[in-house]
Parts: structure tokens; sequence; C-alpha cells
């Protein structure tokens, strides 16, 4: 463990340069997080944005952009399988990312958990010097991962993953134990072994421990603190 947490450091500081360099040629740095769900992603992000400038960073987060299901009968919305690719309008994702980076303001959707459909108002999001782009499955595409300037996985073992994600559904999504329990038997566990942990190796940074592992995250602050600095 401490070769590995020594390793990624090394690696964190070797993007410090990489952050400057496609800041002395671009006026917009994108990142990518991903990660399996309840692996920490929101919890990184959070930690990211509470530490810089509010006016310089901008979330754009990966479950806004699932396909609106409003035409179909509650029930079936309520069986949806948010964690295959297919749920994903990666389409709109991408164009919404060149945009902002073309300078010009977006209208995101916005996604109830609670419908399993998109509202009809949108949140306007204006471009800023760093965009984070955060979802389980943003390594997926291999045209979305060409717009990340650097790549980052949140790594977490599958029971703590399951732990965060019984309480978040319980909380924040109005699910049973049971439901959840067996929403992630049936499509979260395979989902996360098929389609999400393979897209690690597309990572150029791994942070174990999820959430937890704030050496890495402060390494990652100041990268992008220094890259702020010499724009």
């Amino acid at each position: 463990m401490i070769n590995y947490v020594v390793s990624n450091k090394f690696i964190l500081f070797l993007l410090i340069n990489r952050f400057l360099f496609f800041n002395s040629i671009k006026k917009m740095l994108i990142v990518g997080i991903a990660g399996g769900t309840g692996s920490g992603k929101t919890t990184v992000v959070k930690k990211l944005i509470k530490t810089l400038p509010k006016d310089e960073v901008v979330v754009i987060p990966q479950d806004s952009y699932y396909k609106d299901s409003s035409h179909l009968p509650i029930e079936e919305r309520l069986e949806l399988n948010f964690d295959h690719p297919d749920s994903i309008d990666f389409k709109l994702l991408i164009e919404h990312i060149k945009q902002l980076k073309k300078g010009y303001a977006i209208e995101q959707p916005i996604y109830s958990y609670l419908t399993c459909s998109r509202q009809p108002e949108t949140i306007r999001i204006a471009p800023k010097h760093v965009v984070i782009v955060e979802g389980i499955l943003i390594f997926y595409s291999l045209d979305l991962r060409k717009l990340f300037d650097v790549r980052i996985f949140v790594d977490a073992d599958a029971d703590d993953r399951l732990s965060r994600v019984i309480c978040r559904d319980i909380m924040e999504r109005g699910r049973s134990v049971d439901k959840v329990l067996e929403r992630y038997e049936k499509t979260v566990k395979p989902m996360h072994l098929q389609f999400i942990e393979p897209t690690k190796r597309y990572a150029d940074i791994i942070i174990p421990q999820g959430g937890h592992n704030d050496i890495a995250i402060d390494i990652l602050v100041t990268a992008i603190e220094k890259a702020l600095k010499n724009k």
C-alpha cells in the first residue's frame, strides 16, 4: 500500500507540469473523474471545489445526462439500468463540453431519480477555466475521453462502495434496503465489472481509498491552483 500511494504521489506531481503545459496553450482545462458507484468520486469533487476559487471551476455531472424515460410507465422506469452505457446521452454530453471549450454557455439537463426522467427546466452553465466532468461511465466513450486533458479514476473496495450505495439510495432516492441490494446484485455489480472497472486503464492517475485519500486530493488541488496562477 505504501508503494502504491507513493507511486501515485509521484505521478500526481508529474501532472503538475502537465497542467501547466496545457494551460499555456489552452484557455480551459478539462478534468475527467471516473470510478464505480459509491467509490467516492463526488467526495473528491466536493473537496476540490471547496478548496479552489469558485469562479474558476465548474462541475458537469454525468448523472445529468441520463436519457429521458418519461415516455415509459413509471414501473418500467424504476427498473432501468443506470449503470449501462446505453443509459447515457453521450452525444449531448460531448456536444456540451465542446461548446464550453469554444467559450459558449450550455443548458445542462436536470434529471430526477425519483421520476426517472428529465425535468423541463435546465441549468445554465457558463465556461470556466477548469471544467470537471464526473461520472461512472465517462471513460467508456472514446470521443468523450479524447476531450479530457487529465483522466482520474477514484478507486475503492467493493464493500465500501456497497455501503455508500445503500446509504445514498435510501436517503436520496427513496429506495428500500431490499431494493438497493437487489439492484446491486442485478445491475450495479455486473455493470461495474463489465463496463466501469475496465476503463481504469484509461486513467492518468488512480486514487486509492476513494474520497478519503486526502494526500492525493491535496496534490490535485495544488496542481490545478498552479495552473490557474500561470494562466
